[in-house]
């Protein structure tokens, strides 16, 4: 195997690598494609300019490198490919190395290159050989950003919160105590052992309903749910046992943005656990507390809490 500078009479040779290499690692969705005309106007640039090596086995071209002087101190890998059935034989490294050698001699210190983000083992490869992310590129439809952008209608938000207790008088001192104060909260023994928690300061701030429903639950040693309506469209529970928050749920996990798999399963309610802690039926919670991608998919908001608050012996 050799290594040696291409030159415009290798057009043929390098054509062929490219277009298996366009085949290989096609565009993701939204970019346009380069032409080979395009394309063979940087190769022959960087023929003159930067770097484009070129490895043969037998006589038989059998993969190529090109490297972009972009600045003074950094160059860009603009392309490096093998064809797949002579991988693995260090012909990658060897026509890397040849791309570092040139950019070292014209003064450069740094080399870089694009990956495309779903290319795991690419990432592996390459942090081994020393490169580290520096630059993340996001990209979304139109048509869905646009949907996003649009106002969310401002409905009606609220919050109740919910301790397993019959000690209406440890429930008030604790709430004495709760910085900042709820003056004007409504506390009072429901049905089921409940005592149930109403103020205007809760309604509209999520993390104001967290905070006091784990403290409540963490004073306490209680069993707390913090049931919430959020802007007319969505309802939240978040579940708590002796301070700690052991489930959440929210009608539409992805309502405030997209969000990784993992997460957006984590915001499923478990039927299960609900049920030991709250009394609810578990094939019930299967039934009321479905996930969905739109609001639309899922009774009226309002409704939705509602049915929530029942199925888990709540009054709301």
């Amino acid at each position: 195997m050799s290594i040696r500078p291409a030159t415009e009479a290798d057009e043929p040779a390098i054509r062929a690598l490219w277009e298996e290499f366009e085949t290989e690692v096609p565009e993701p969705e939204g970019f346009e494609p380069d032409t080979w005309d395009e394309d063979w106007r940087s190769l022959r640039e960087n023929m003159r300019t930067g770097v484009v090596v070129l490895a043969e086995e037998d006589g038989e071209a059998v993969g190529f490198a090109e490297a972009t002087a972009v600045a003074a101190r950094r160059w860009h890998l603009d392309t490096i490919h093998v064809r797949p059935d002579r991988r693995r034989r260090g012909i990658g490294a060897a026509l890397l190395r040849e791309c570092v050698r040139a950019a070292t001699a014209r003064g450069a210190e740094y080399m870089s290159l694009d990956l495309l983000s779903g290319n795991e083992i690419g990432l592996r490869v390459w942090q081994r050989l020393g490169f580290q992310p520096v630059e993340l590129r996001l990209v979304s439809r139109l048509d869905a950003l646009y949907v996003r952008l649009e106002p969310s209608p401002a409905g009606e938000s609220r919050a109740s919160i919910h301790v397993q207790s019959d000690d209406l008088t440890s429930v008030e001192r604790a709430l004495a105590q709760f910085v900042p104060r709820l003056d004007d909260a409504d506390v009072r023994q429901t049905a089921g052992g409940w005592i149930r928690i109403s103020d205007a300061r809760l309604d509209d701030d999520g993390a104001l309903q967290h905070r006091f429903a784990y403290e409540l639950s963490d004073r306490l040693g209680a069993v707390v749910v913090a049931l919430a309506l959020e802007g007319g469209a969505v309802v939240r529970f978040r579940l708590y046992e002796r301070g700690r928050m052991v489930d959440e749920y929210l009608s539409v996990p992805t309502y405030y943005g997209e969000l990784a798999k993992a997460d957006e399963l984590a915001l499923a309610a478990n039927p299960t656990l609900v049920a030991r802690l709250t009394g609810a039926d578990r094939d019930e919670v299967r039934r009321v507390a479905r996930n969905a991608g739109a609001p639309g998919e899922l009774p009226p908001a309002p409704e939705l809490y509602e049915q929530l608050a029942r199925m888990m012996r709540l009054e709301p």
